[in-house]
């Protein structure tokens, strides 16, 4: 078989049409470029070049074989090319899930980063719970997720990337809107709430019960819901109040109004990166890495008066 050596000696000596300028051109010495060529045409079983007194030129069969070459050439080097980037990590494709929550506080950020930075490298997204996310990282579906309340675990890894504080959502005209000031979690209890499913929403439901906990109030619940969107239409219709992360303000219902929440810590609500710790897809760390610059994400400045009444 010839070597992609000769193939370059052969290209440069076709295109120069001369052994000695084919020879500089490689950096080499003529000789061994002859050398090359004929062992090349032996290889091929005809004459590639036809020698004469003012250099060389291809014969029909080289012409022909010129072009190959060429492609031959081409894809090695884009071989080389696609092996280094996919080391580097700037190539590839990587499994990305998200909680709805997190595609409104994270994802967007995560996707426009990797457009900019790593345009090579395909995330494919998917929406799944935080349950589903471990369950699908385990099994090798899912290369990351964006997921709150993450288990402990020796085989997998995790980050935070987002913080923000919880806001009180209530309906246009809800006593707790008309209080002249934020209102407490004693304030809140005193009112039908609207809460998460203890499954579906485990992080959001055990989060919601130890602030009420804390500050030693027994809360009205009247609804459960597995999603933030699903329990934001209930209090958009009145049913109650609901305590949301702040991100889910930017949720547009005609009738909701969001409130800052007094005595609670501006960084409650956290959501993390996670991943398979054997996981040693370049791609991947490629992105980690990324996303990983500066500090955590953090959504707790008080509300605007815009965001209060959407």
């Amino acid at each position: 078989m010839y070597t992609l050596d000769q193939l370059r000696g052969f290209v440069a000596v076709a295109e120069e049409r001369h052994f000695g300028r084919a020879a500089e051109r490689l950096r080499m010495t003529q000789p061994p470029l002859s050398r090359q060529i004929q062992k090349l045409e032996r290889a091929v079983g005809v004459t590639l070049l036809e020698r004469t007194a003012h250099g060389a030129a291809p014969t029909p069969a080289g012409r022909a074989f010129l072009a190959e070459a060429r492609r031959l050439l081409s894809q090695a080097d884009a071989a080389v090319l696609v092996a280094r980037r996919s080391a580097e990590g700037t190539t590839g494709t990587v499994r990305v899930a998200f909680t709805a929550m997190s595609a409104l506080a994270v994802l967007g950020q995560w996707i426009a980063a990797a457009r900019e930075h790593l345009p090579d490298v395909d995330l494919v997204l998917t929406e799944m719970v935080t349950r589903a996310q471990v369950d699908a990282l385990l099994a090798g579906e899912i290369d990351v997720g964006l997921a709150r309340g993450v288990p402990r675990s020796d085989v997998l890894s995790a980050r935070p990337v987002h913080a923000e504080p919880l806001v009180l959502a209530v309906s246009r005209g809800h006593p707790l809107a008309a209080l002249g000031r934020a209102p407490r979690p004693a304030d809140i209890a005193a009112h039908d709430l609207v809460t998460y499913a203890p499954v579906e929403a485990r992080y959001l439901y055990e989060l919601v019960l130890t602030v009420f906990r804390d500050a030693g109030a027994v809360p009205r619940y009247v609804q459960q819901m597995g999603q933030v969107h699903s329990l934001l239409a209930l209090v958009d219709a009145g049913v109650g109040a609901a305590l949301v992360p702040r991100s889910a303000s930017v949720l547009r219902l005609p009738n909701l109004e969001f409130l800052d929440v007094d005595g609670l810590a501006p960084d409650l609500v956290e959501a993390h990166a996670v991943w398979r710790t054997g996981n040693d897809d370049p791609a991947l760390h490629a992105l980690l890495r990324l996303v990983g610059e500066g500090s955590i994400s953090v959504l707790a400045r008080p509300l605007t008066e815009e965001e209060r009444s959407l």
